[in-house]
């Protein structure tokens, strides 16, 4: 199932293409992000798209096919192409990604190795 969630914990059940363009469109302050998420019980892992609309006015786009290490982020003005970007990922569609230059930060939630050196109690 599909779900949609803002930054003021709305959260909203197989949304349509009109309710993920309106919750985009009302991102500011005190809503700053939005997030569409498959939960299905045949699907592992975390399957999801974020955006946050920074202090900047720029948005953040990341999306995450599973695991932590597939985790990916871009940065854009364009409103249009981030609602491109959630409309296709939604919809499955295999271009969803393109216009982009996404940068891989998966690492960023790898777990942190075990220190070798430290003795064992």
């Amino acid at each position: 199932m599909l779900i949609a969630t803002n930054g003021r914990g709305h959260e909203l059940k197989r949304p349509t293409k009109p309710a993920v363009g309106t919750m985009l469109g009302n991102l500011g302050r005190g809503n700053e992000y939005l997030i569409l998420e498959r939960r299905d019980e045949g699907l592992e892992g975390d399957w999801y798209i974020q955006v946050w609309f920074r202090d900047d006015n720029t948005y953040q786009l990341e999306y995450r096919d599973g695991v932590p290490a597939e985790h990916y982020r871009t940065r854009t003005v364009s409103q249009e192409k981030v609602s491109r970007a959630l409309l296709g990922w939604m919809l499955d569609k295999p271009d969803w990604r393109e216009g982009f230059m996404w940068n891989d930060i998966g690492d960023m939630f790898a777990p942190a190795p075990a220190d070798e050196d430290e003795p064992t109690a």
